[in-house]
């Protein structure tokens, strides 16, 4: 029996119009993730799919769900959570269209597609929450949990020479 993300395309082909429902949860390691870090440990990939089959090849389209950690990009707190990717993509035996996977041996296998939606989708630097404070530039302090008393001053470099300026004036 072969890989559960490797579907037999014959039948979709011979009926434009058909359907073919895909739906399992993959280990990371069967799409040649095992070793992305930003993957929760011992989770699993699960995925929607259903394959039609057009005139012009095999529509796959569903979603993909995968549990995710990482550390906050501003206050470096651990942050886990969950993504769903909505997922739509075309595989042809004659690629017609540039970006289409290809129909190989009567059969689309769907693993390279569900990596590199997971590679793109799962962010590199997640936030804990959206209006996170972070942390202190100058002290370190984290915003969120506690007060600092540090004067942290933004001046805008293009305003530097009204500065200068303004230092030379008279009160």
């Amino acid at each position: 029996m072969g890989h559960p993300l490797v579907v037999n395309a014959l039948e979709l082909l011979r009926r434009p119009g058909s359907h073919k429902d895909v739906v399992i949860e993959v280990d990371p390691a069967d799409v040649n993730l095992a070793d992305d870090q930003r993957l929760v440990p011992d989770s699993t990939i699960g995925v929607r799919l259903e394959c039609a089959s057009t005139n012009d090849g095999i529509v796959v389209a569903g979603s993909l769900t995968v549990r995710f950690h990482g550390a906050c990009r501003r206050c470096l707190r651990d942050v886990d959570g969950e993504r769903s990717v909505e997922v739509h993509e075309l595989y042809q035996q004659s690629r017609t269209v540039p970006d289409a996977f290809p129909i190989e041996n009567d059969q689309i296998d769907l693993r390279p597609m569900v990596r590199e939606t997971v590679l793109l989708d799962v962010p590199d630097a997640p936030l804990c929450r959206p209006d996170c404070p972070g942390m202190c530039p100058i002290c370190g302090a984290d915003r969120a949990t506690e007060t600092c008393s540090c004067a942290v001053e933004t001046v805008d470099p293009r305003w530097s020479v009204l500065s200068e300026l303004r230092d030379t004036l008279p009160e």
